[in-house]
């Protein structure tokens, strides 16, 4: 019998079910800080942008990002293909 979660892991371009990087761990892959690396991926098309980007006037800025590895590997080819 079939489970849900490989059911999804099936369908293709489903970007819910693969694999989501934090800003931490690419940065230790590539060897960059973590601050650089959210600067390359903050307007990046596929990126989960969790938080208030806009807070109100005063406020810091909390957000979370979570990069798709399809996103981090086309990140990685166009930066590679310079």
């Amino acid at each position: 019998m079939e489970t849900v979660t490989q059911r999804v892991e099936k369908q293709p371009g489903n970007s819910a079910a693969e694999r989501h990087y934090s800003p931490a761990e690419i940065a230790e892959l590539w060897h960059l800080s973590a601050e650089e690396v959210r600067r390359i991926f903050s307007n990046e098309p596929g990126v989960l942008v969790i938080g208030n980007a806009k807070p109100r006037y005063g406020r810091r800025r909390y957000v979370t990002l979570r990069i798709p590895e399809q996103v981090l590997e086309r990140v990685h080819r166009r930066l590679s293909n310079v």
